[in-house]
């Protein structure tokens, strides 16, 4: 055991470590009764802080820790900035939100975030199914109880036990998907898979083949691909807005992190047997996603079908299986960071009681707070994938990549369902400048808030115009060795 557990693997985790102790003592200082919300959310963001500034600093080339389970490179540090930046973001727009829903705040609520940031980490990290297994699970344990935080509202606490229900039984489907995969290969090291594979050495096609097949059943629930995208709808209405802004964000680039990781570094020689289930997964995802969220009156429920429709559109990077496809991801998953913490950010603010939920409640939001009917209207075009913002360089991007790498059909799907998504995101920009003011919700936005919403509407434009910068970083990224 001393031999097998390092000084160089333990400094290879000071980012998780530096998180487990920041939770642990917000904890602690909810126990003995000296934190407050102020004080806790303040010691988590520089948690965060602290543990971003060793990722940067870190060593960018492939670094192999704890006997090969797991593997930094800059794969890894692209994600584990976006987690912690989304994690960040999402504390900052959690001030006030839980006392203005009449829930008393508790420590356990940045702590949880922390914890499910460390769940992420260790899910892009790994280079073996445990230990993919093991962030997942602190990743969606953390989750289940920010969902349902809201305990005196039945909405929260239903959606807190439909996603714990739900997320057990894809819990299951990759636990058996790990085991058949094991059984056919005999080991879980993602780079002992691909060897088995590649030199014949598997016990059984028929295991490999059910083991990928349940594997990606489980990464589809867990992201919310169709028709495993039940759970989403009514998770994201229920659960408190912040965390369906971070669930719809960081979780998700998670899932989809690890699951590139995974079938490239594990599954590389049997590319044909999983691309006709992406590709399948993909086109019924964009419209199935698309179709529900016309019909919604609620914008949080519609935001979730248009979180299942925008899973779609990254699946066709990860289909693509090159750099240009993943660079299109990682692109995709930035500005989508962006634009749904944003939106959601926004209807935190204008969210109170039961008004801010539907959309009716937003005619007349650009006479009275132009600022948030601007920022949500740019969050909004961006989102359906419109110039000049970002959304359309993202989609581009993906688009570009999978017809260049002969996917035309599957293209031709993604521009129709580009084209349907106006209608629900443009109706509500109508109902924010073009409906008559009828009782519009009161902000109750802080002034921190505001500027961070700011902060991000201006990003989304300025990617839209120079996206070279983030362009540069995720090409460097994609054409790492996994």
């Amino acid at each position: 055991m001393d031999q097998f557990i390092t000084s160089s693997d333990l400094a290879g985790i000071i980012p998780e470590i530096i998180l487990t102790l920041t939770a642990l003592c917000v904890l602690s200082l909810e126990m003995i009764r000296l934190s407050r919300s102020s004080v806790s959310l303040l010691l988590s963001a520089l948690g965060l802080v602290s543990a971003g500034i060793v990722v940067m600093q870190g060593n960018l080339s492939n670094v192999v820790l704890f006997g090969g389970m797991l593997k930094l490179n800059q794969y890894s540090v692209f994600f584990d900035v976006l987690y912690l930046l989304i994690g960040l973001l999402t504390l900052i727009f959690s001030q006030g939100y839980l006392s203005k829903k009449g829930t008393e705040f508790r420590a356990e609520y940045p702590a949880l975030i922390l914890f499910s940031v460390i769940g992420m980490m260790l899910m892009t990290r790994a280079n073996d199914l445990v230990i993919l297994f093991l962030g997942l699970e602190l990743l969606s344990l953390s989750l289940y109880v920010l969902v349902g935080f809201l305990r005196g509202n039945l909405l929260s606490n239903e959606s807190g036990l439909k996603y714990l229900l739900l997320g057990a039984f894809a819990t299951g489907f990759f636990l058996f998907g790990a085991a058949l995969t094991y059984g056919a290969t005999g080991t879980t090291n993602y780079n002992e898979i691909a060897f088995a594979i590649s030199s014949g050495s598997i016990l059984s096609h028929v295991y490999l083949s059910l083991g990928i097949g349940l594997l990606l059943i489980g990464f589809a629930f867990k992201v919310a691909l169709v028709p495993f995208h039940m759970w989403s709808p009514d998770v994201y209405q229920g659960a408190p807005t912040p965390i369906t802004g971070f669930l719809c964000t960081a979780p998700k680039a998670a899932g989809f992190g690890a699951l590139i990781k995974l079938f490239i570094t594990a599954f590389p020689e049997v590319y044909p047997l999983w691309q006709n289930l992406f590709w399948i997964l993909a086109a019924l995802s964009m419209t199935v996603g698309n179709i529900s969220a016309l019909v919604q009156s609620n914008v949080k429920r519609m935001l979730a079908f248009s979180s299942v429709s925008h899973a779609g559109y990254i699946l066709i990077g990860v289909l693509v299986f090159n750099s240009n496809g993943i660079s299109a991801v990682l692109f995709y998953f930035a500005v989508y960071s962006a634009m749904n913490l944003g939106a959601f950010s926004i209807i935190s603010i204008v969210e109170k009681d039961d008004k801010g939920m539907k959309f009716k409640d937003y005619r007349g939001l650009a006479t009275k707070y132009p600022w948030l009917a601007l920022s949500m209207a740019i969050f909004m075009v961006s989102l359906a994938g419109f110039p000049p913002t970002a959304g359309f360089i993202a989609k581009y991007g993906l688009l570009s990549a999978a017809a260049a790498n002969g996917f035309i059909w599957l293209v031709i799907i993604a521009v129709v369902n580009t084209l349907l998504s106006a209608y629900y995101y443009l109706r509500l920009i109508v109902n924010m400048y073009m409906k008559n003011e009828e009782e519009t919700v009161e902000s109750t936005s802080r002034g921190m808030n505001q500027v961070f919403i700011g902060l991000l509407a201006f990003m989304i434009l300025l990617l839209g115009i120079l996206p070279g910068f983030l362009l540069e970083i995720t090409d460097k990224t994609s054409t790492i060795s996994f």
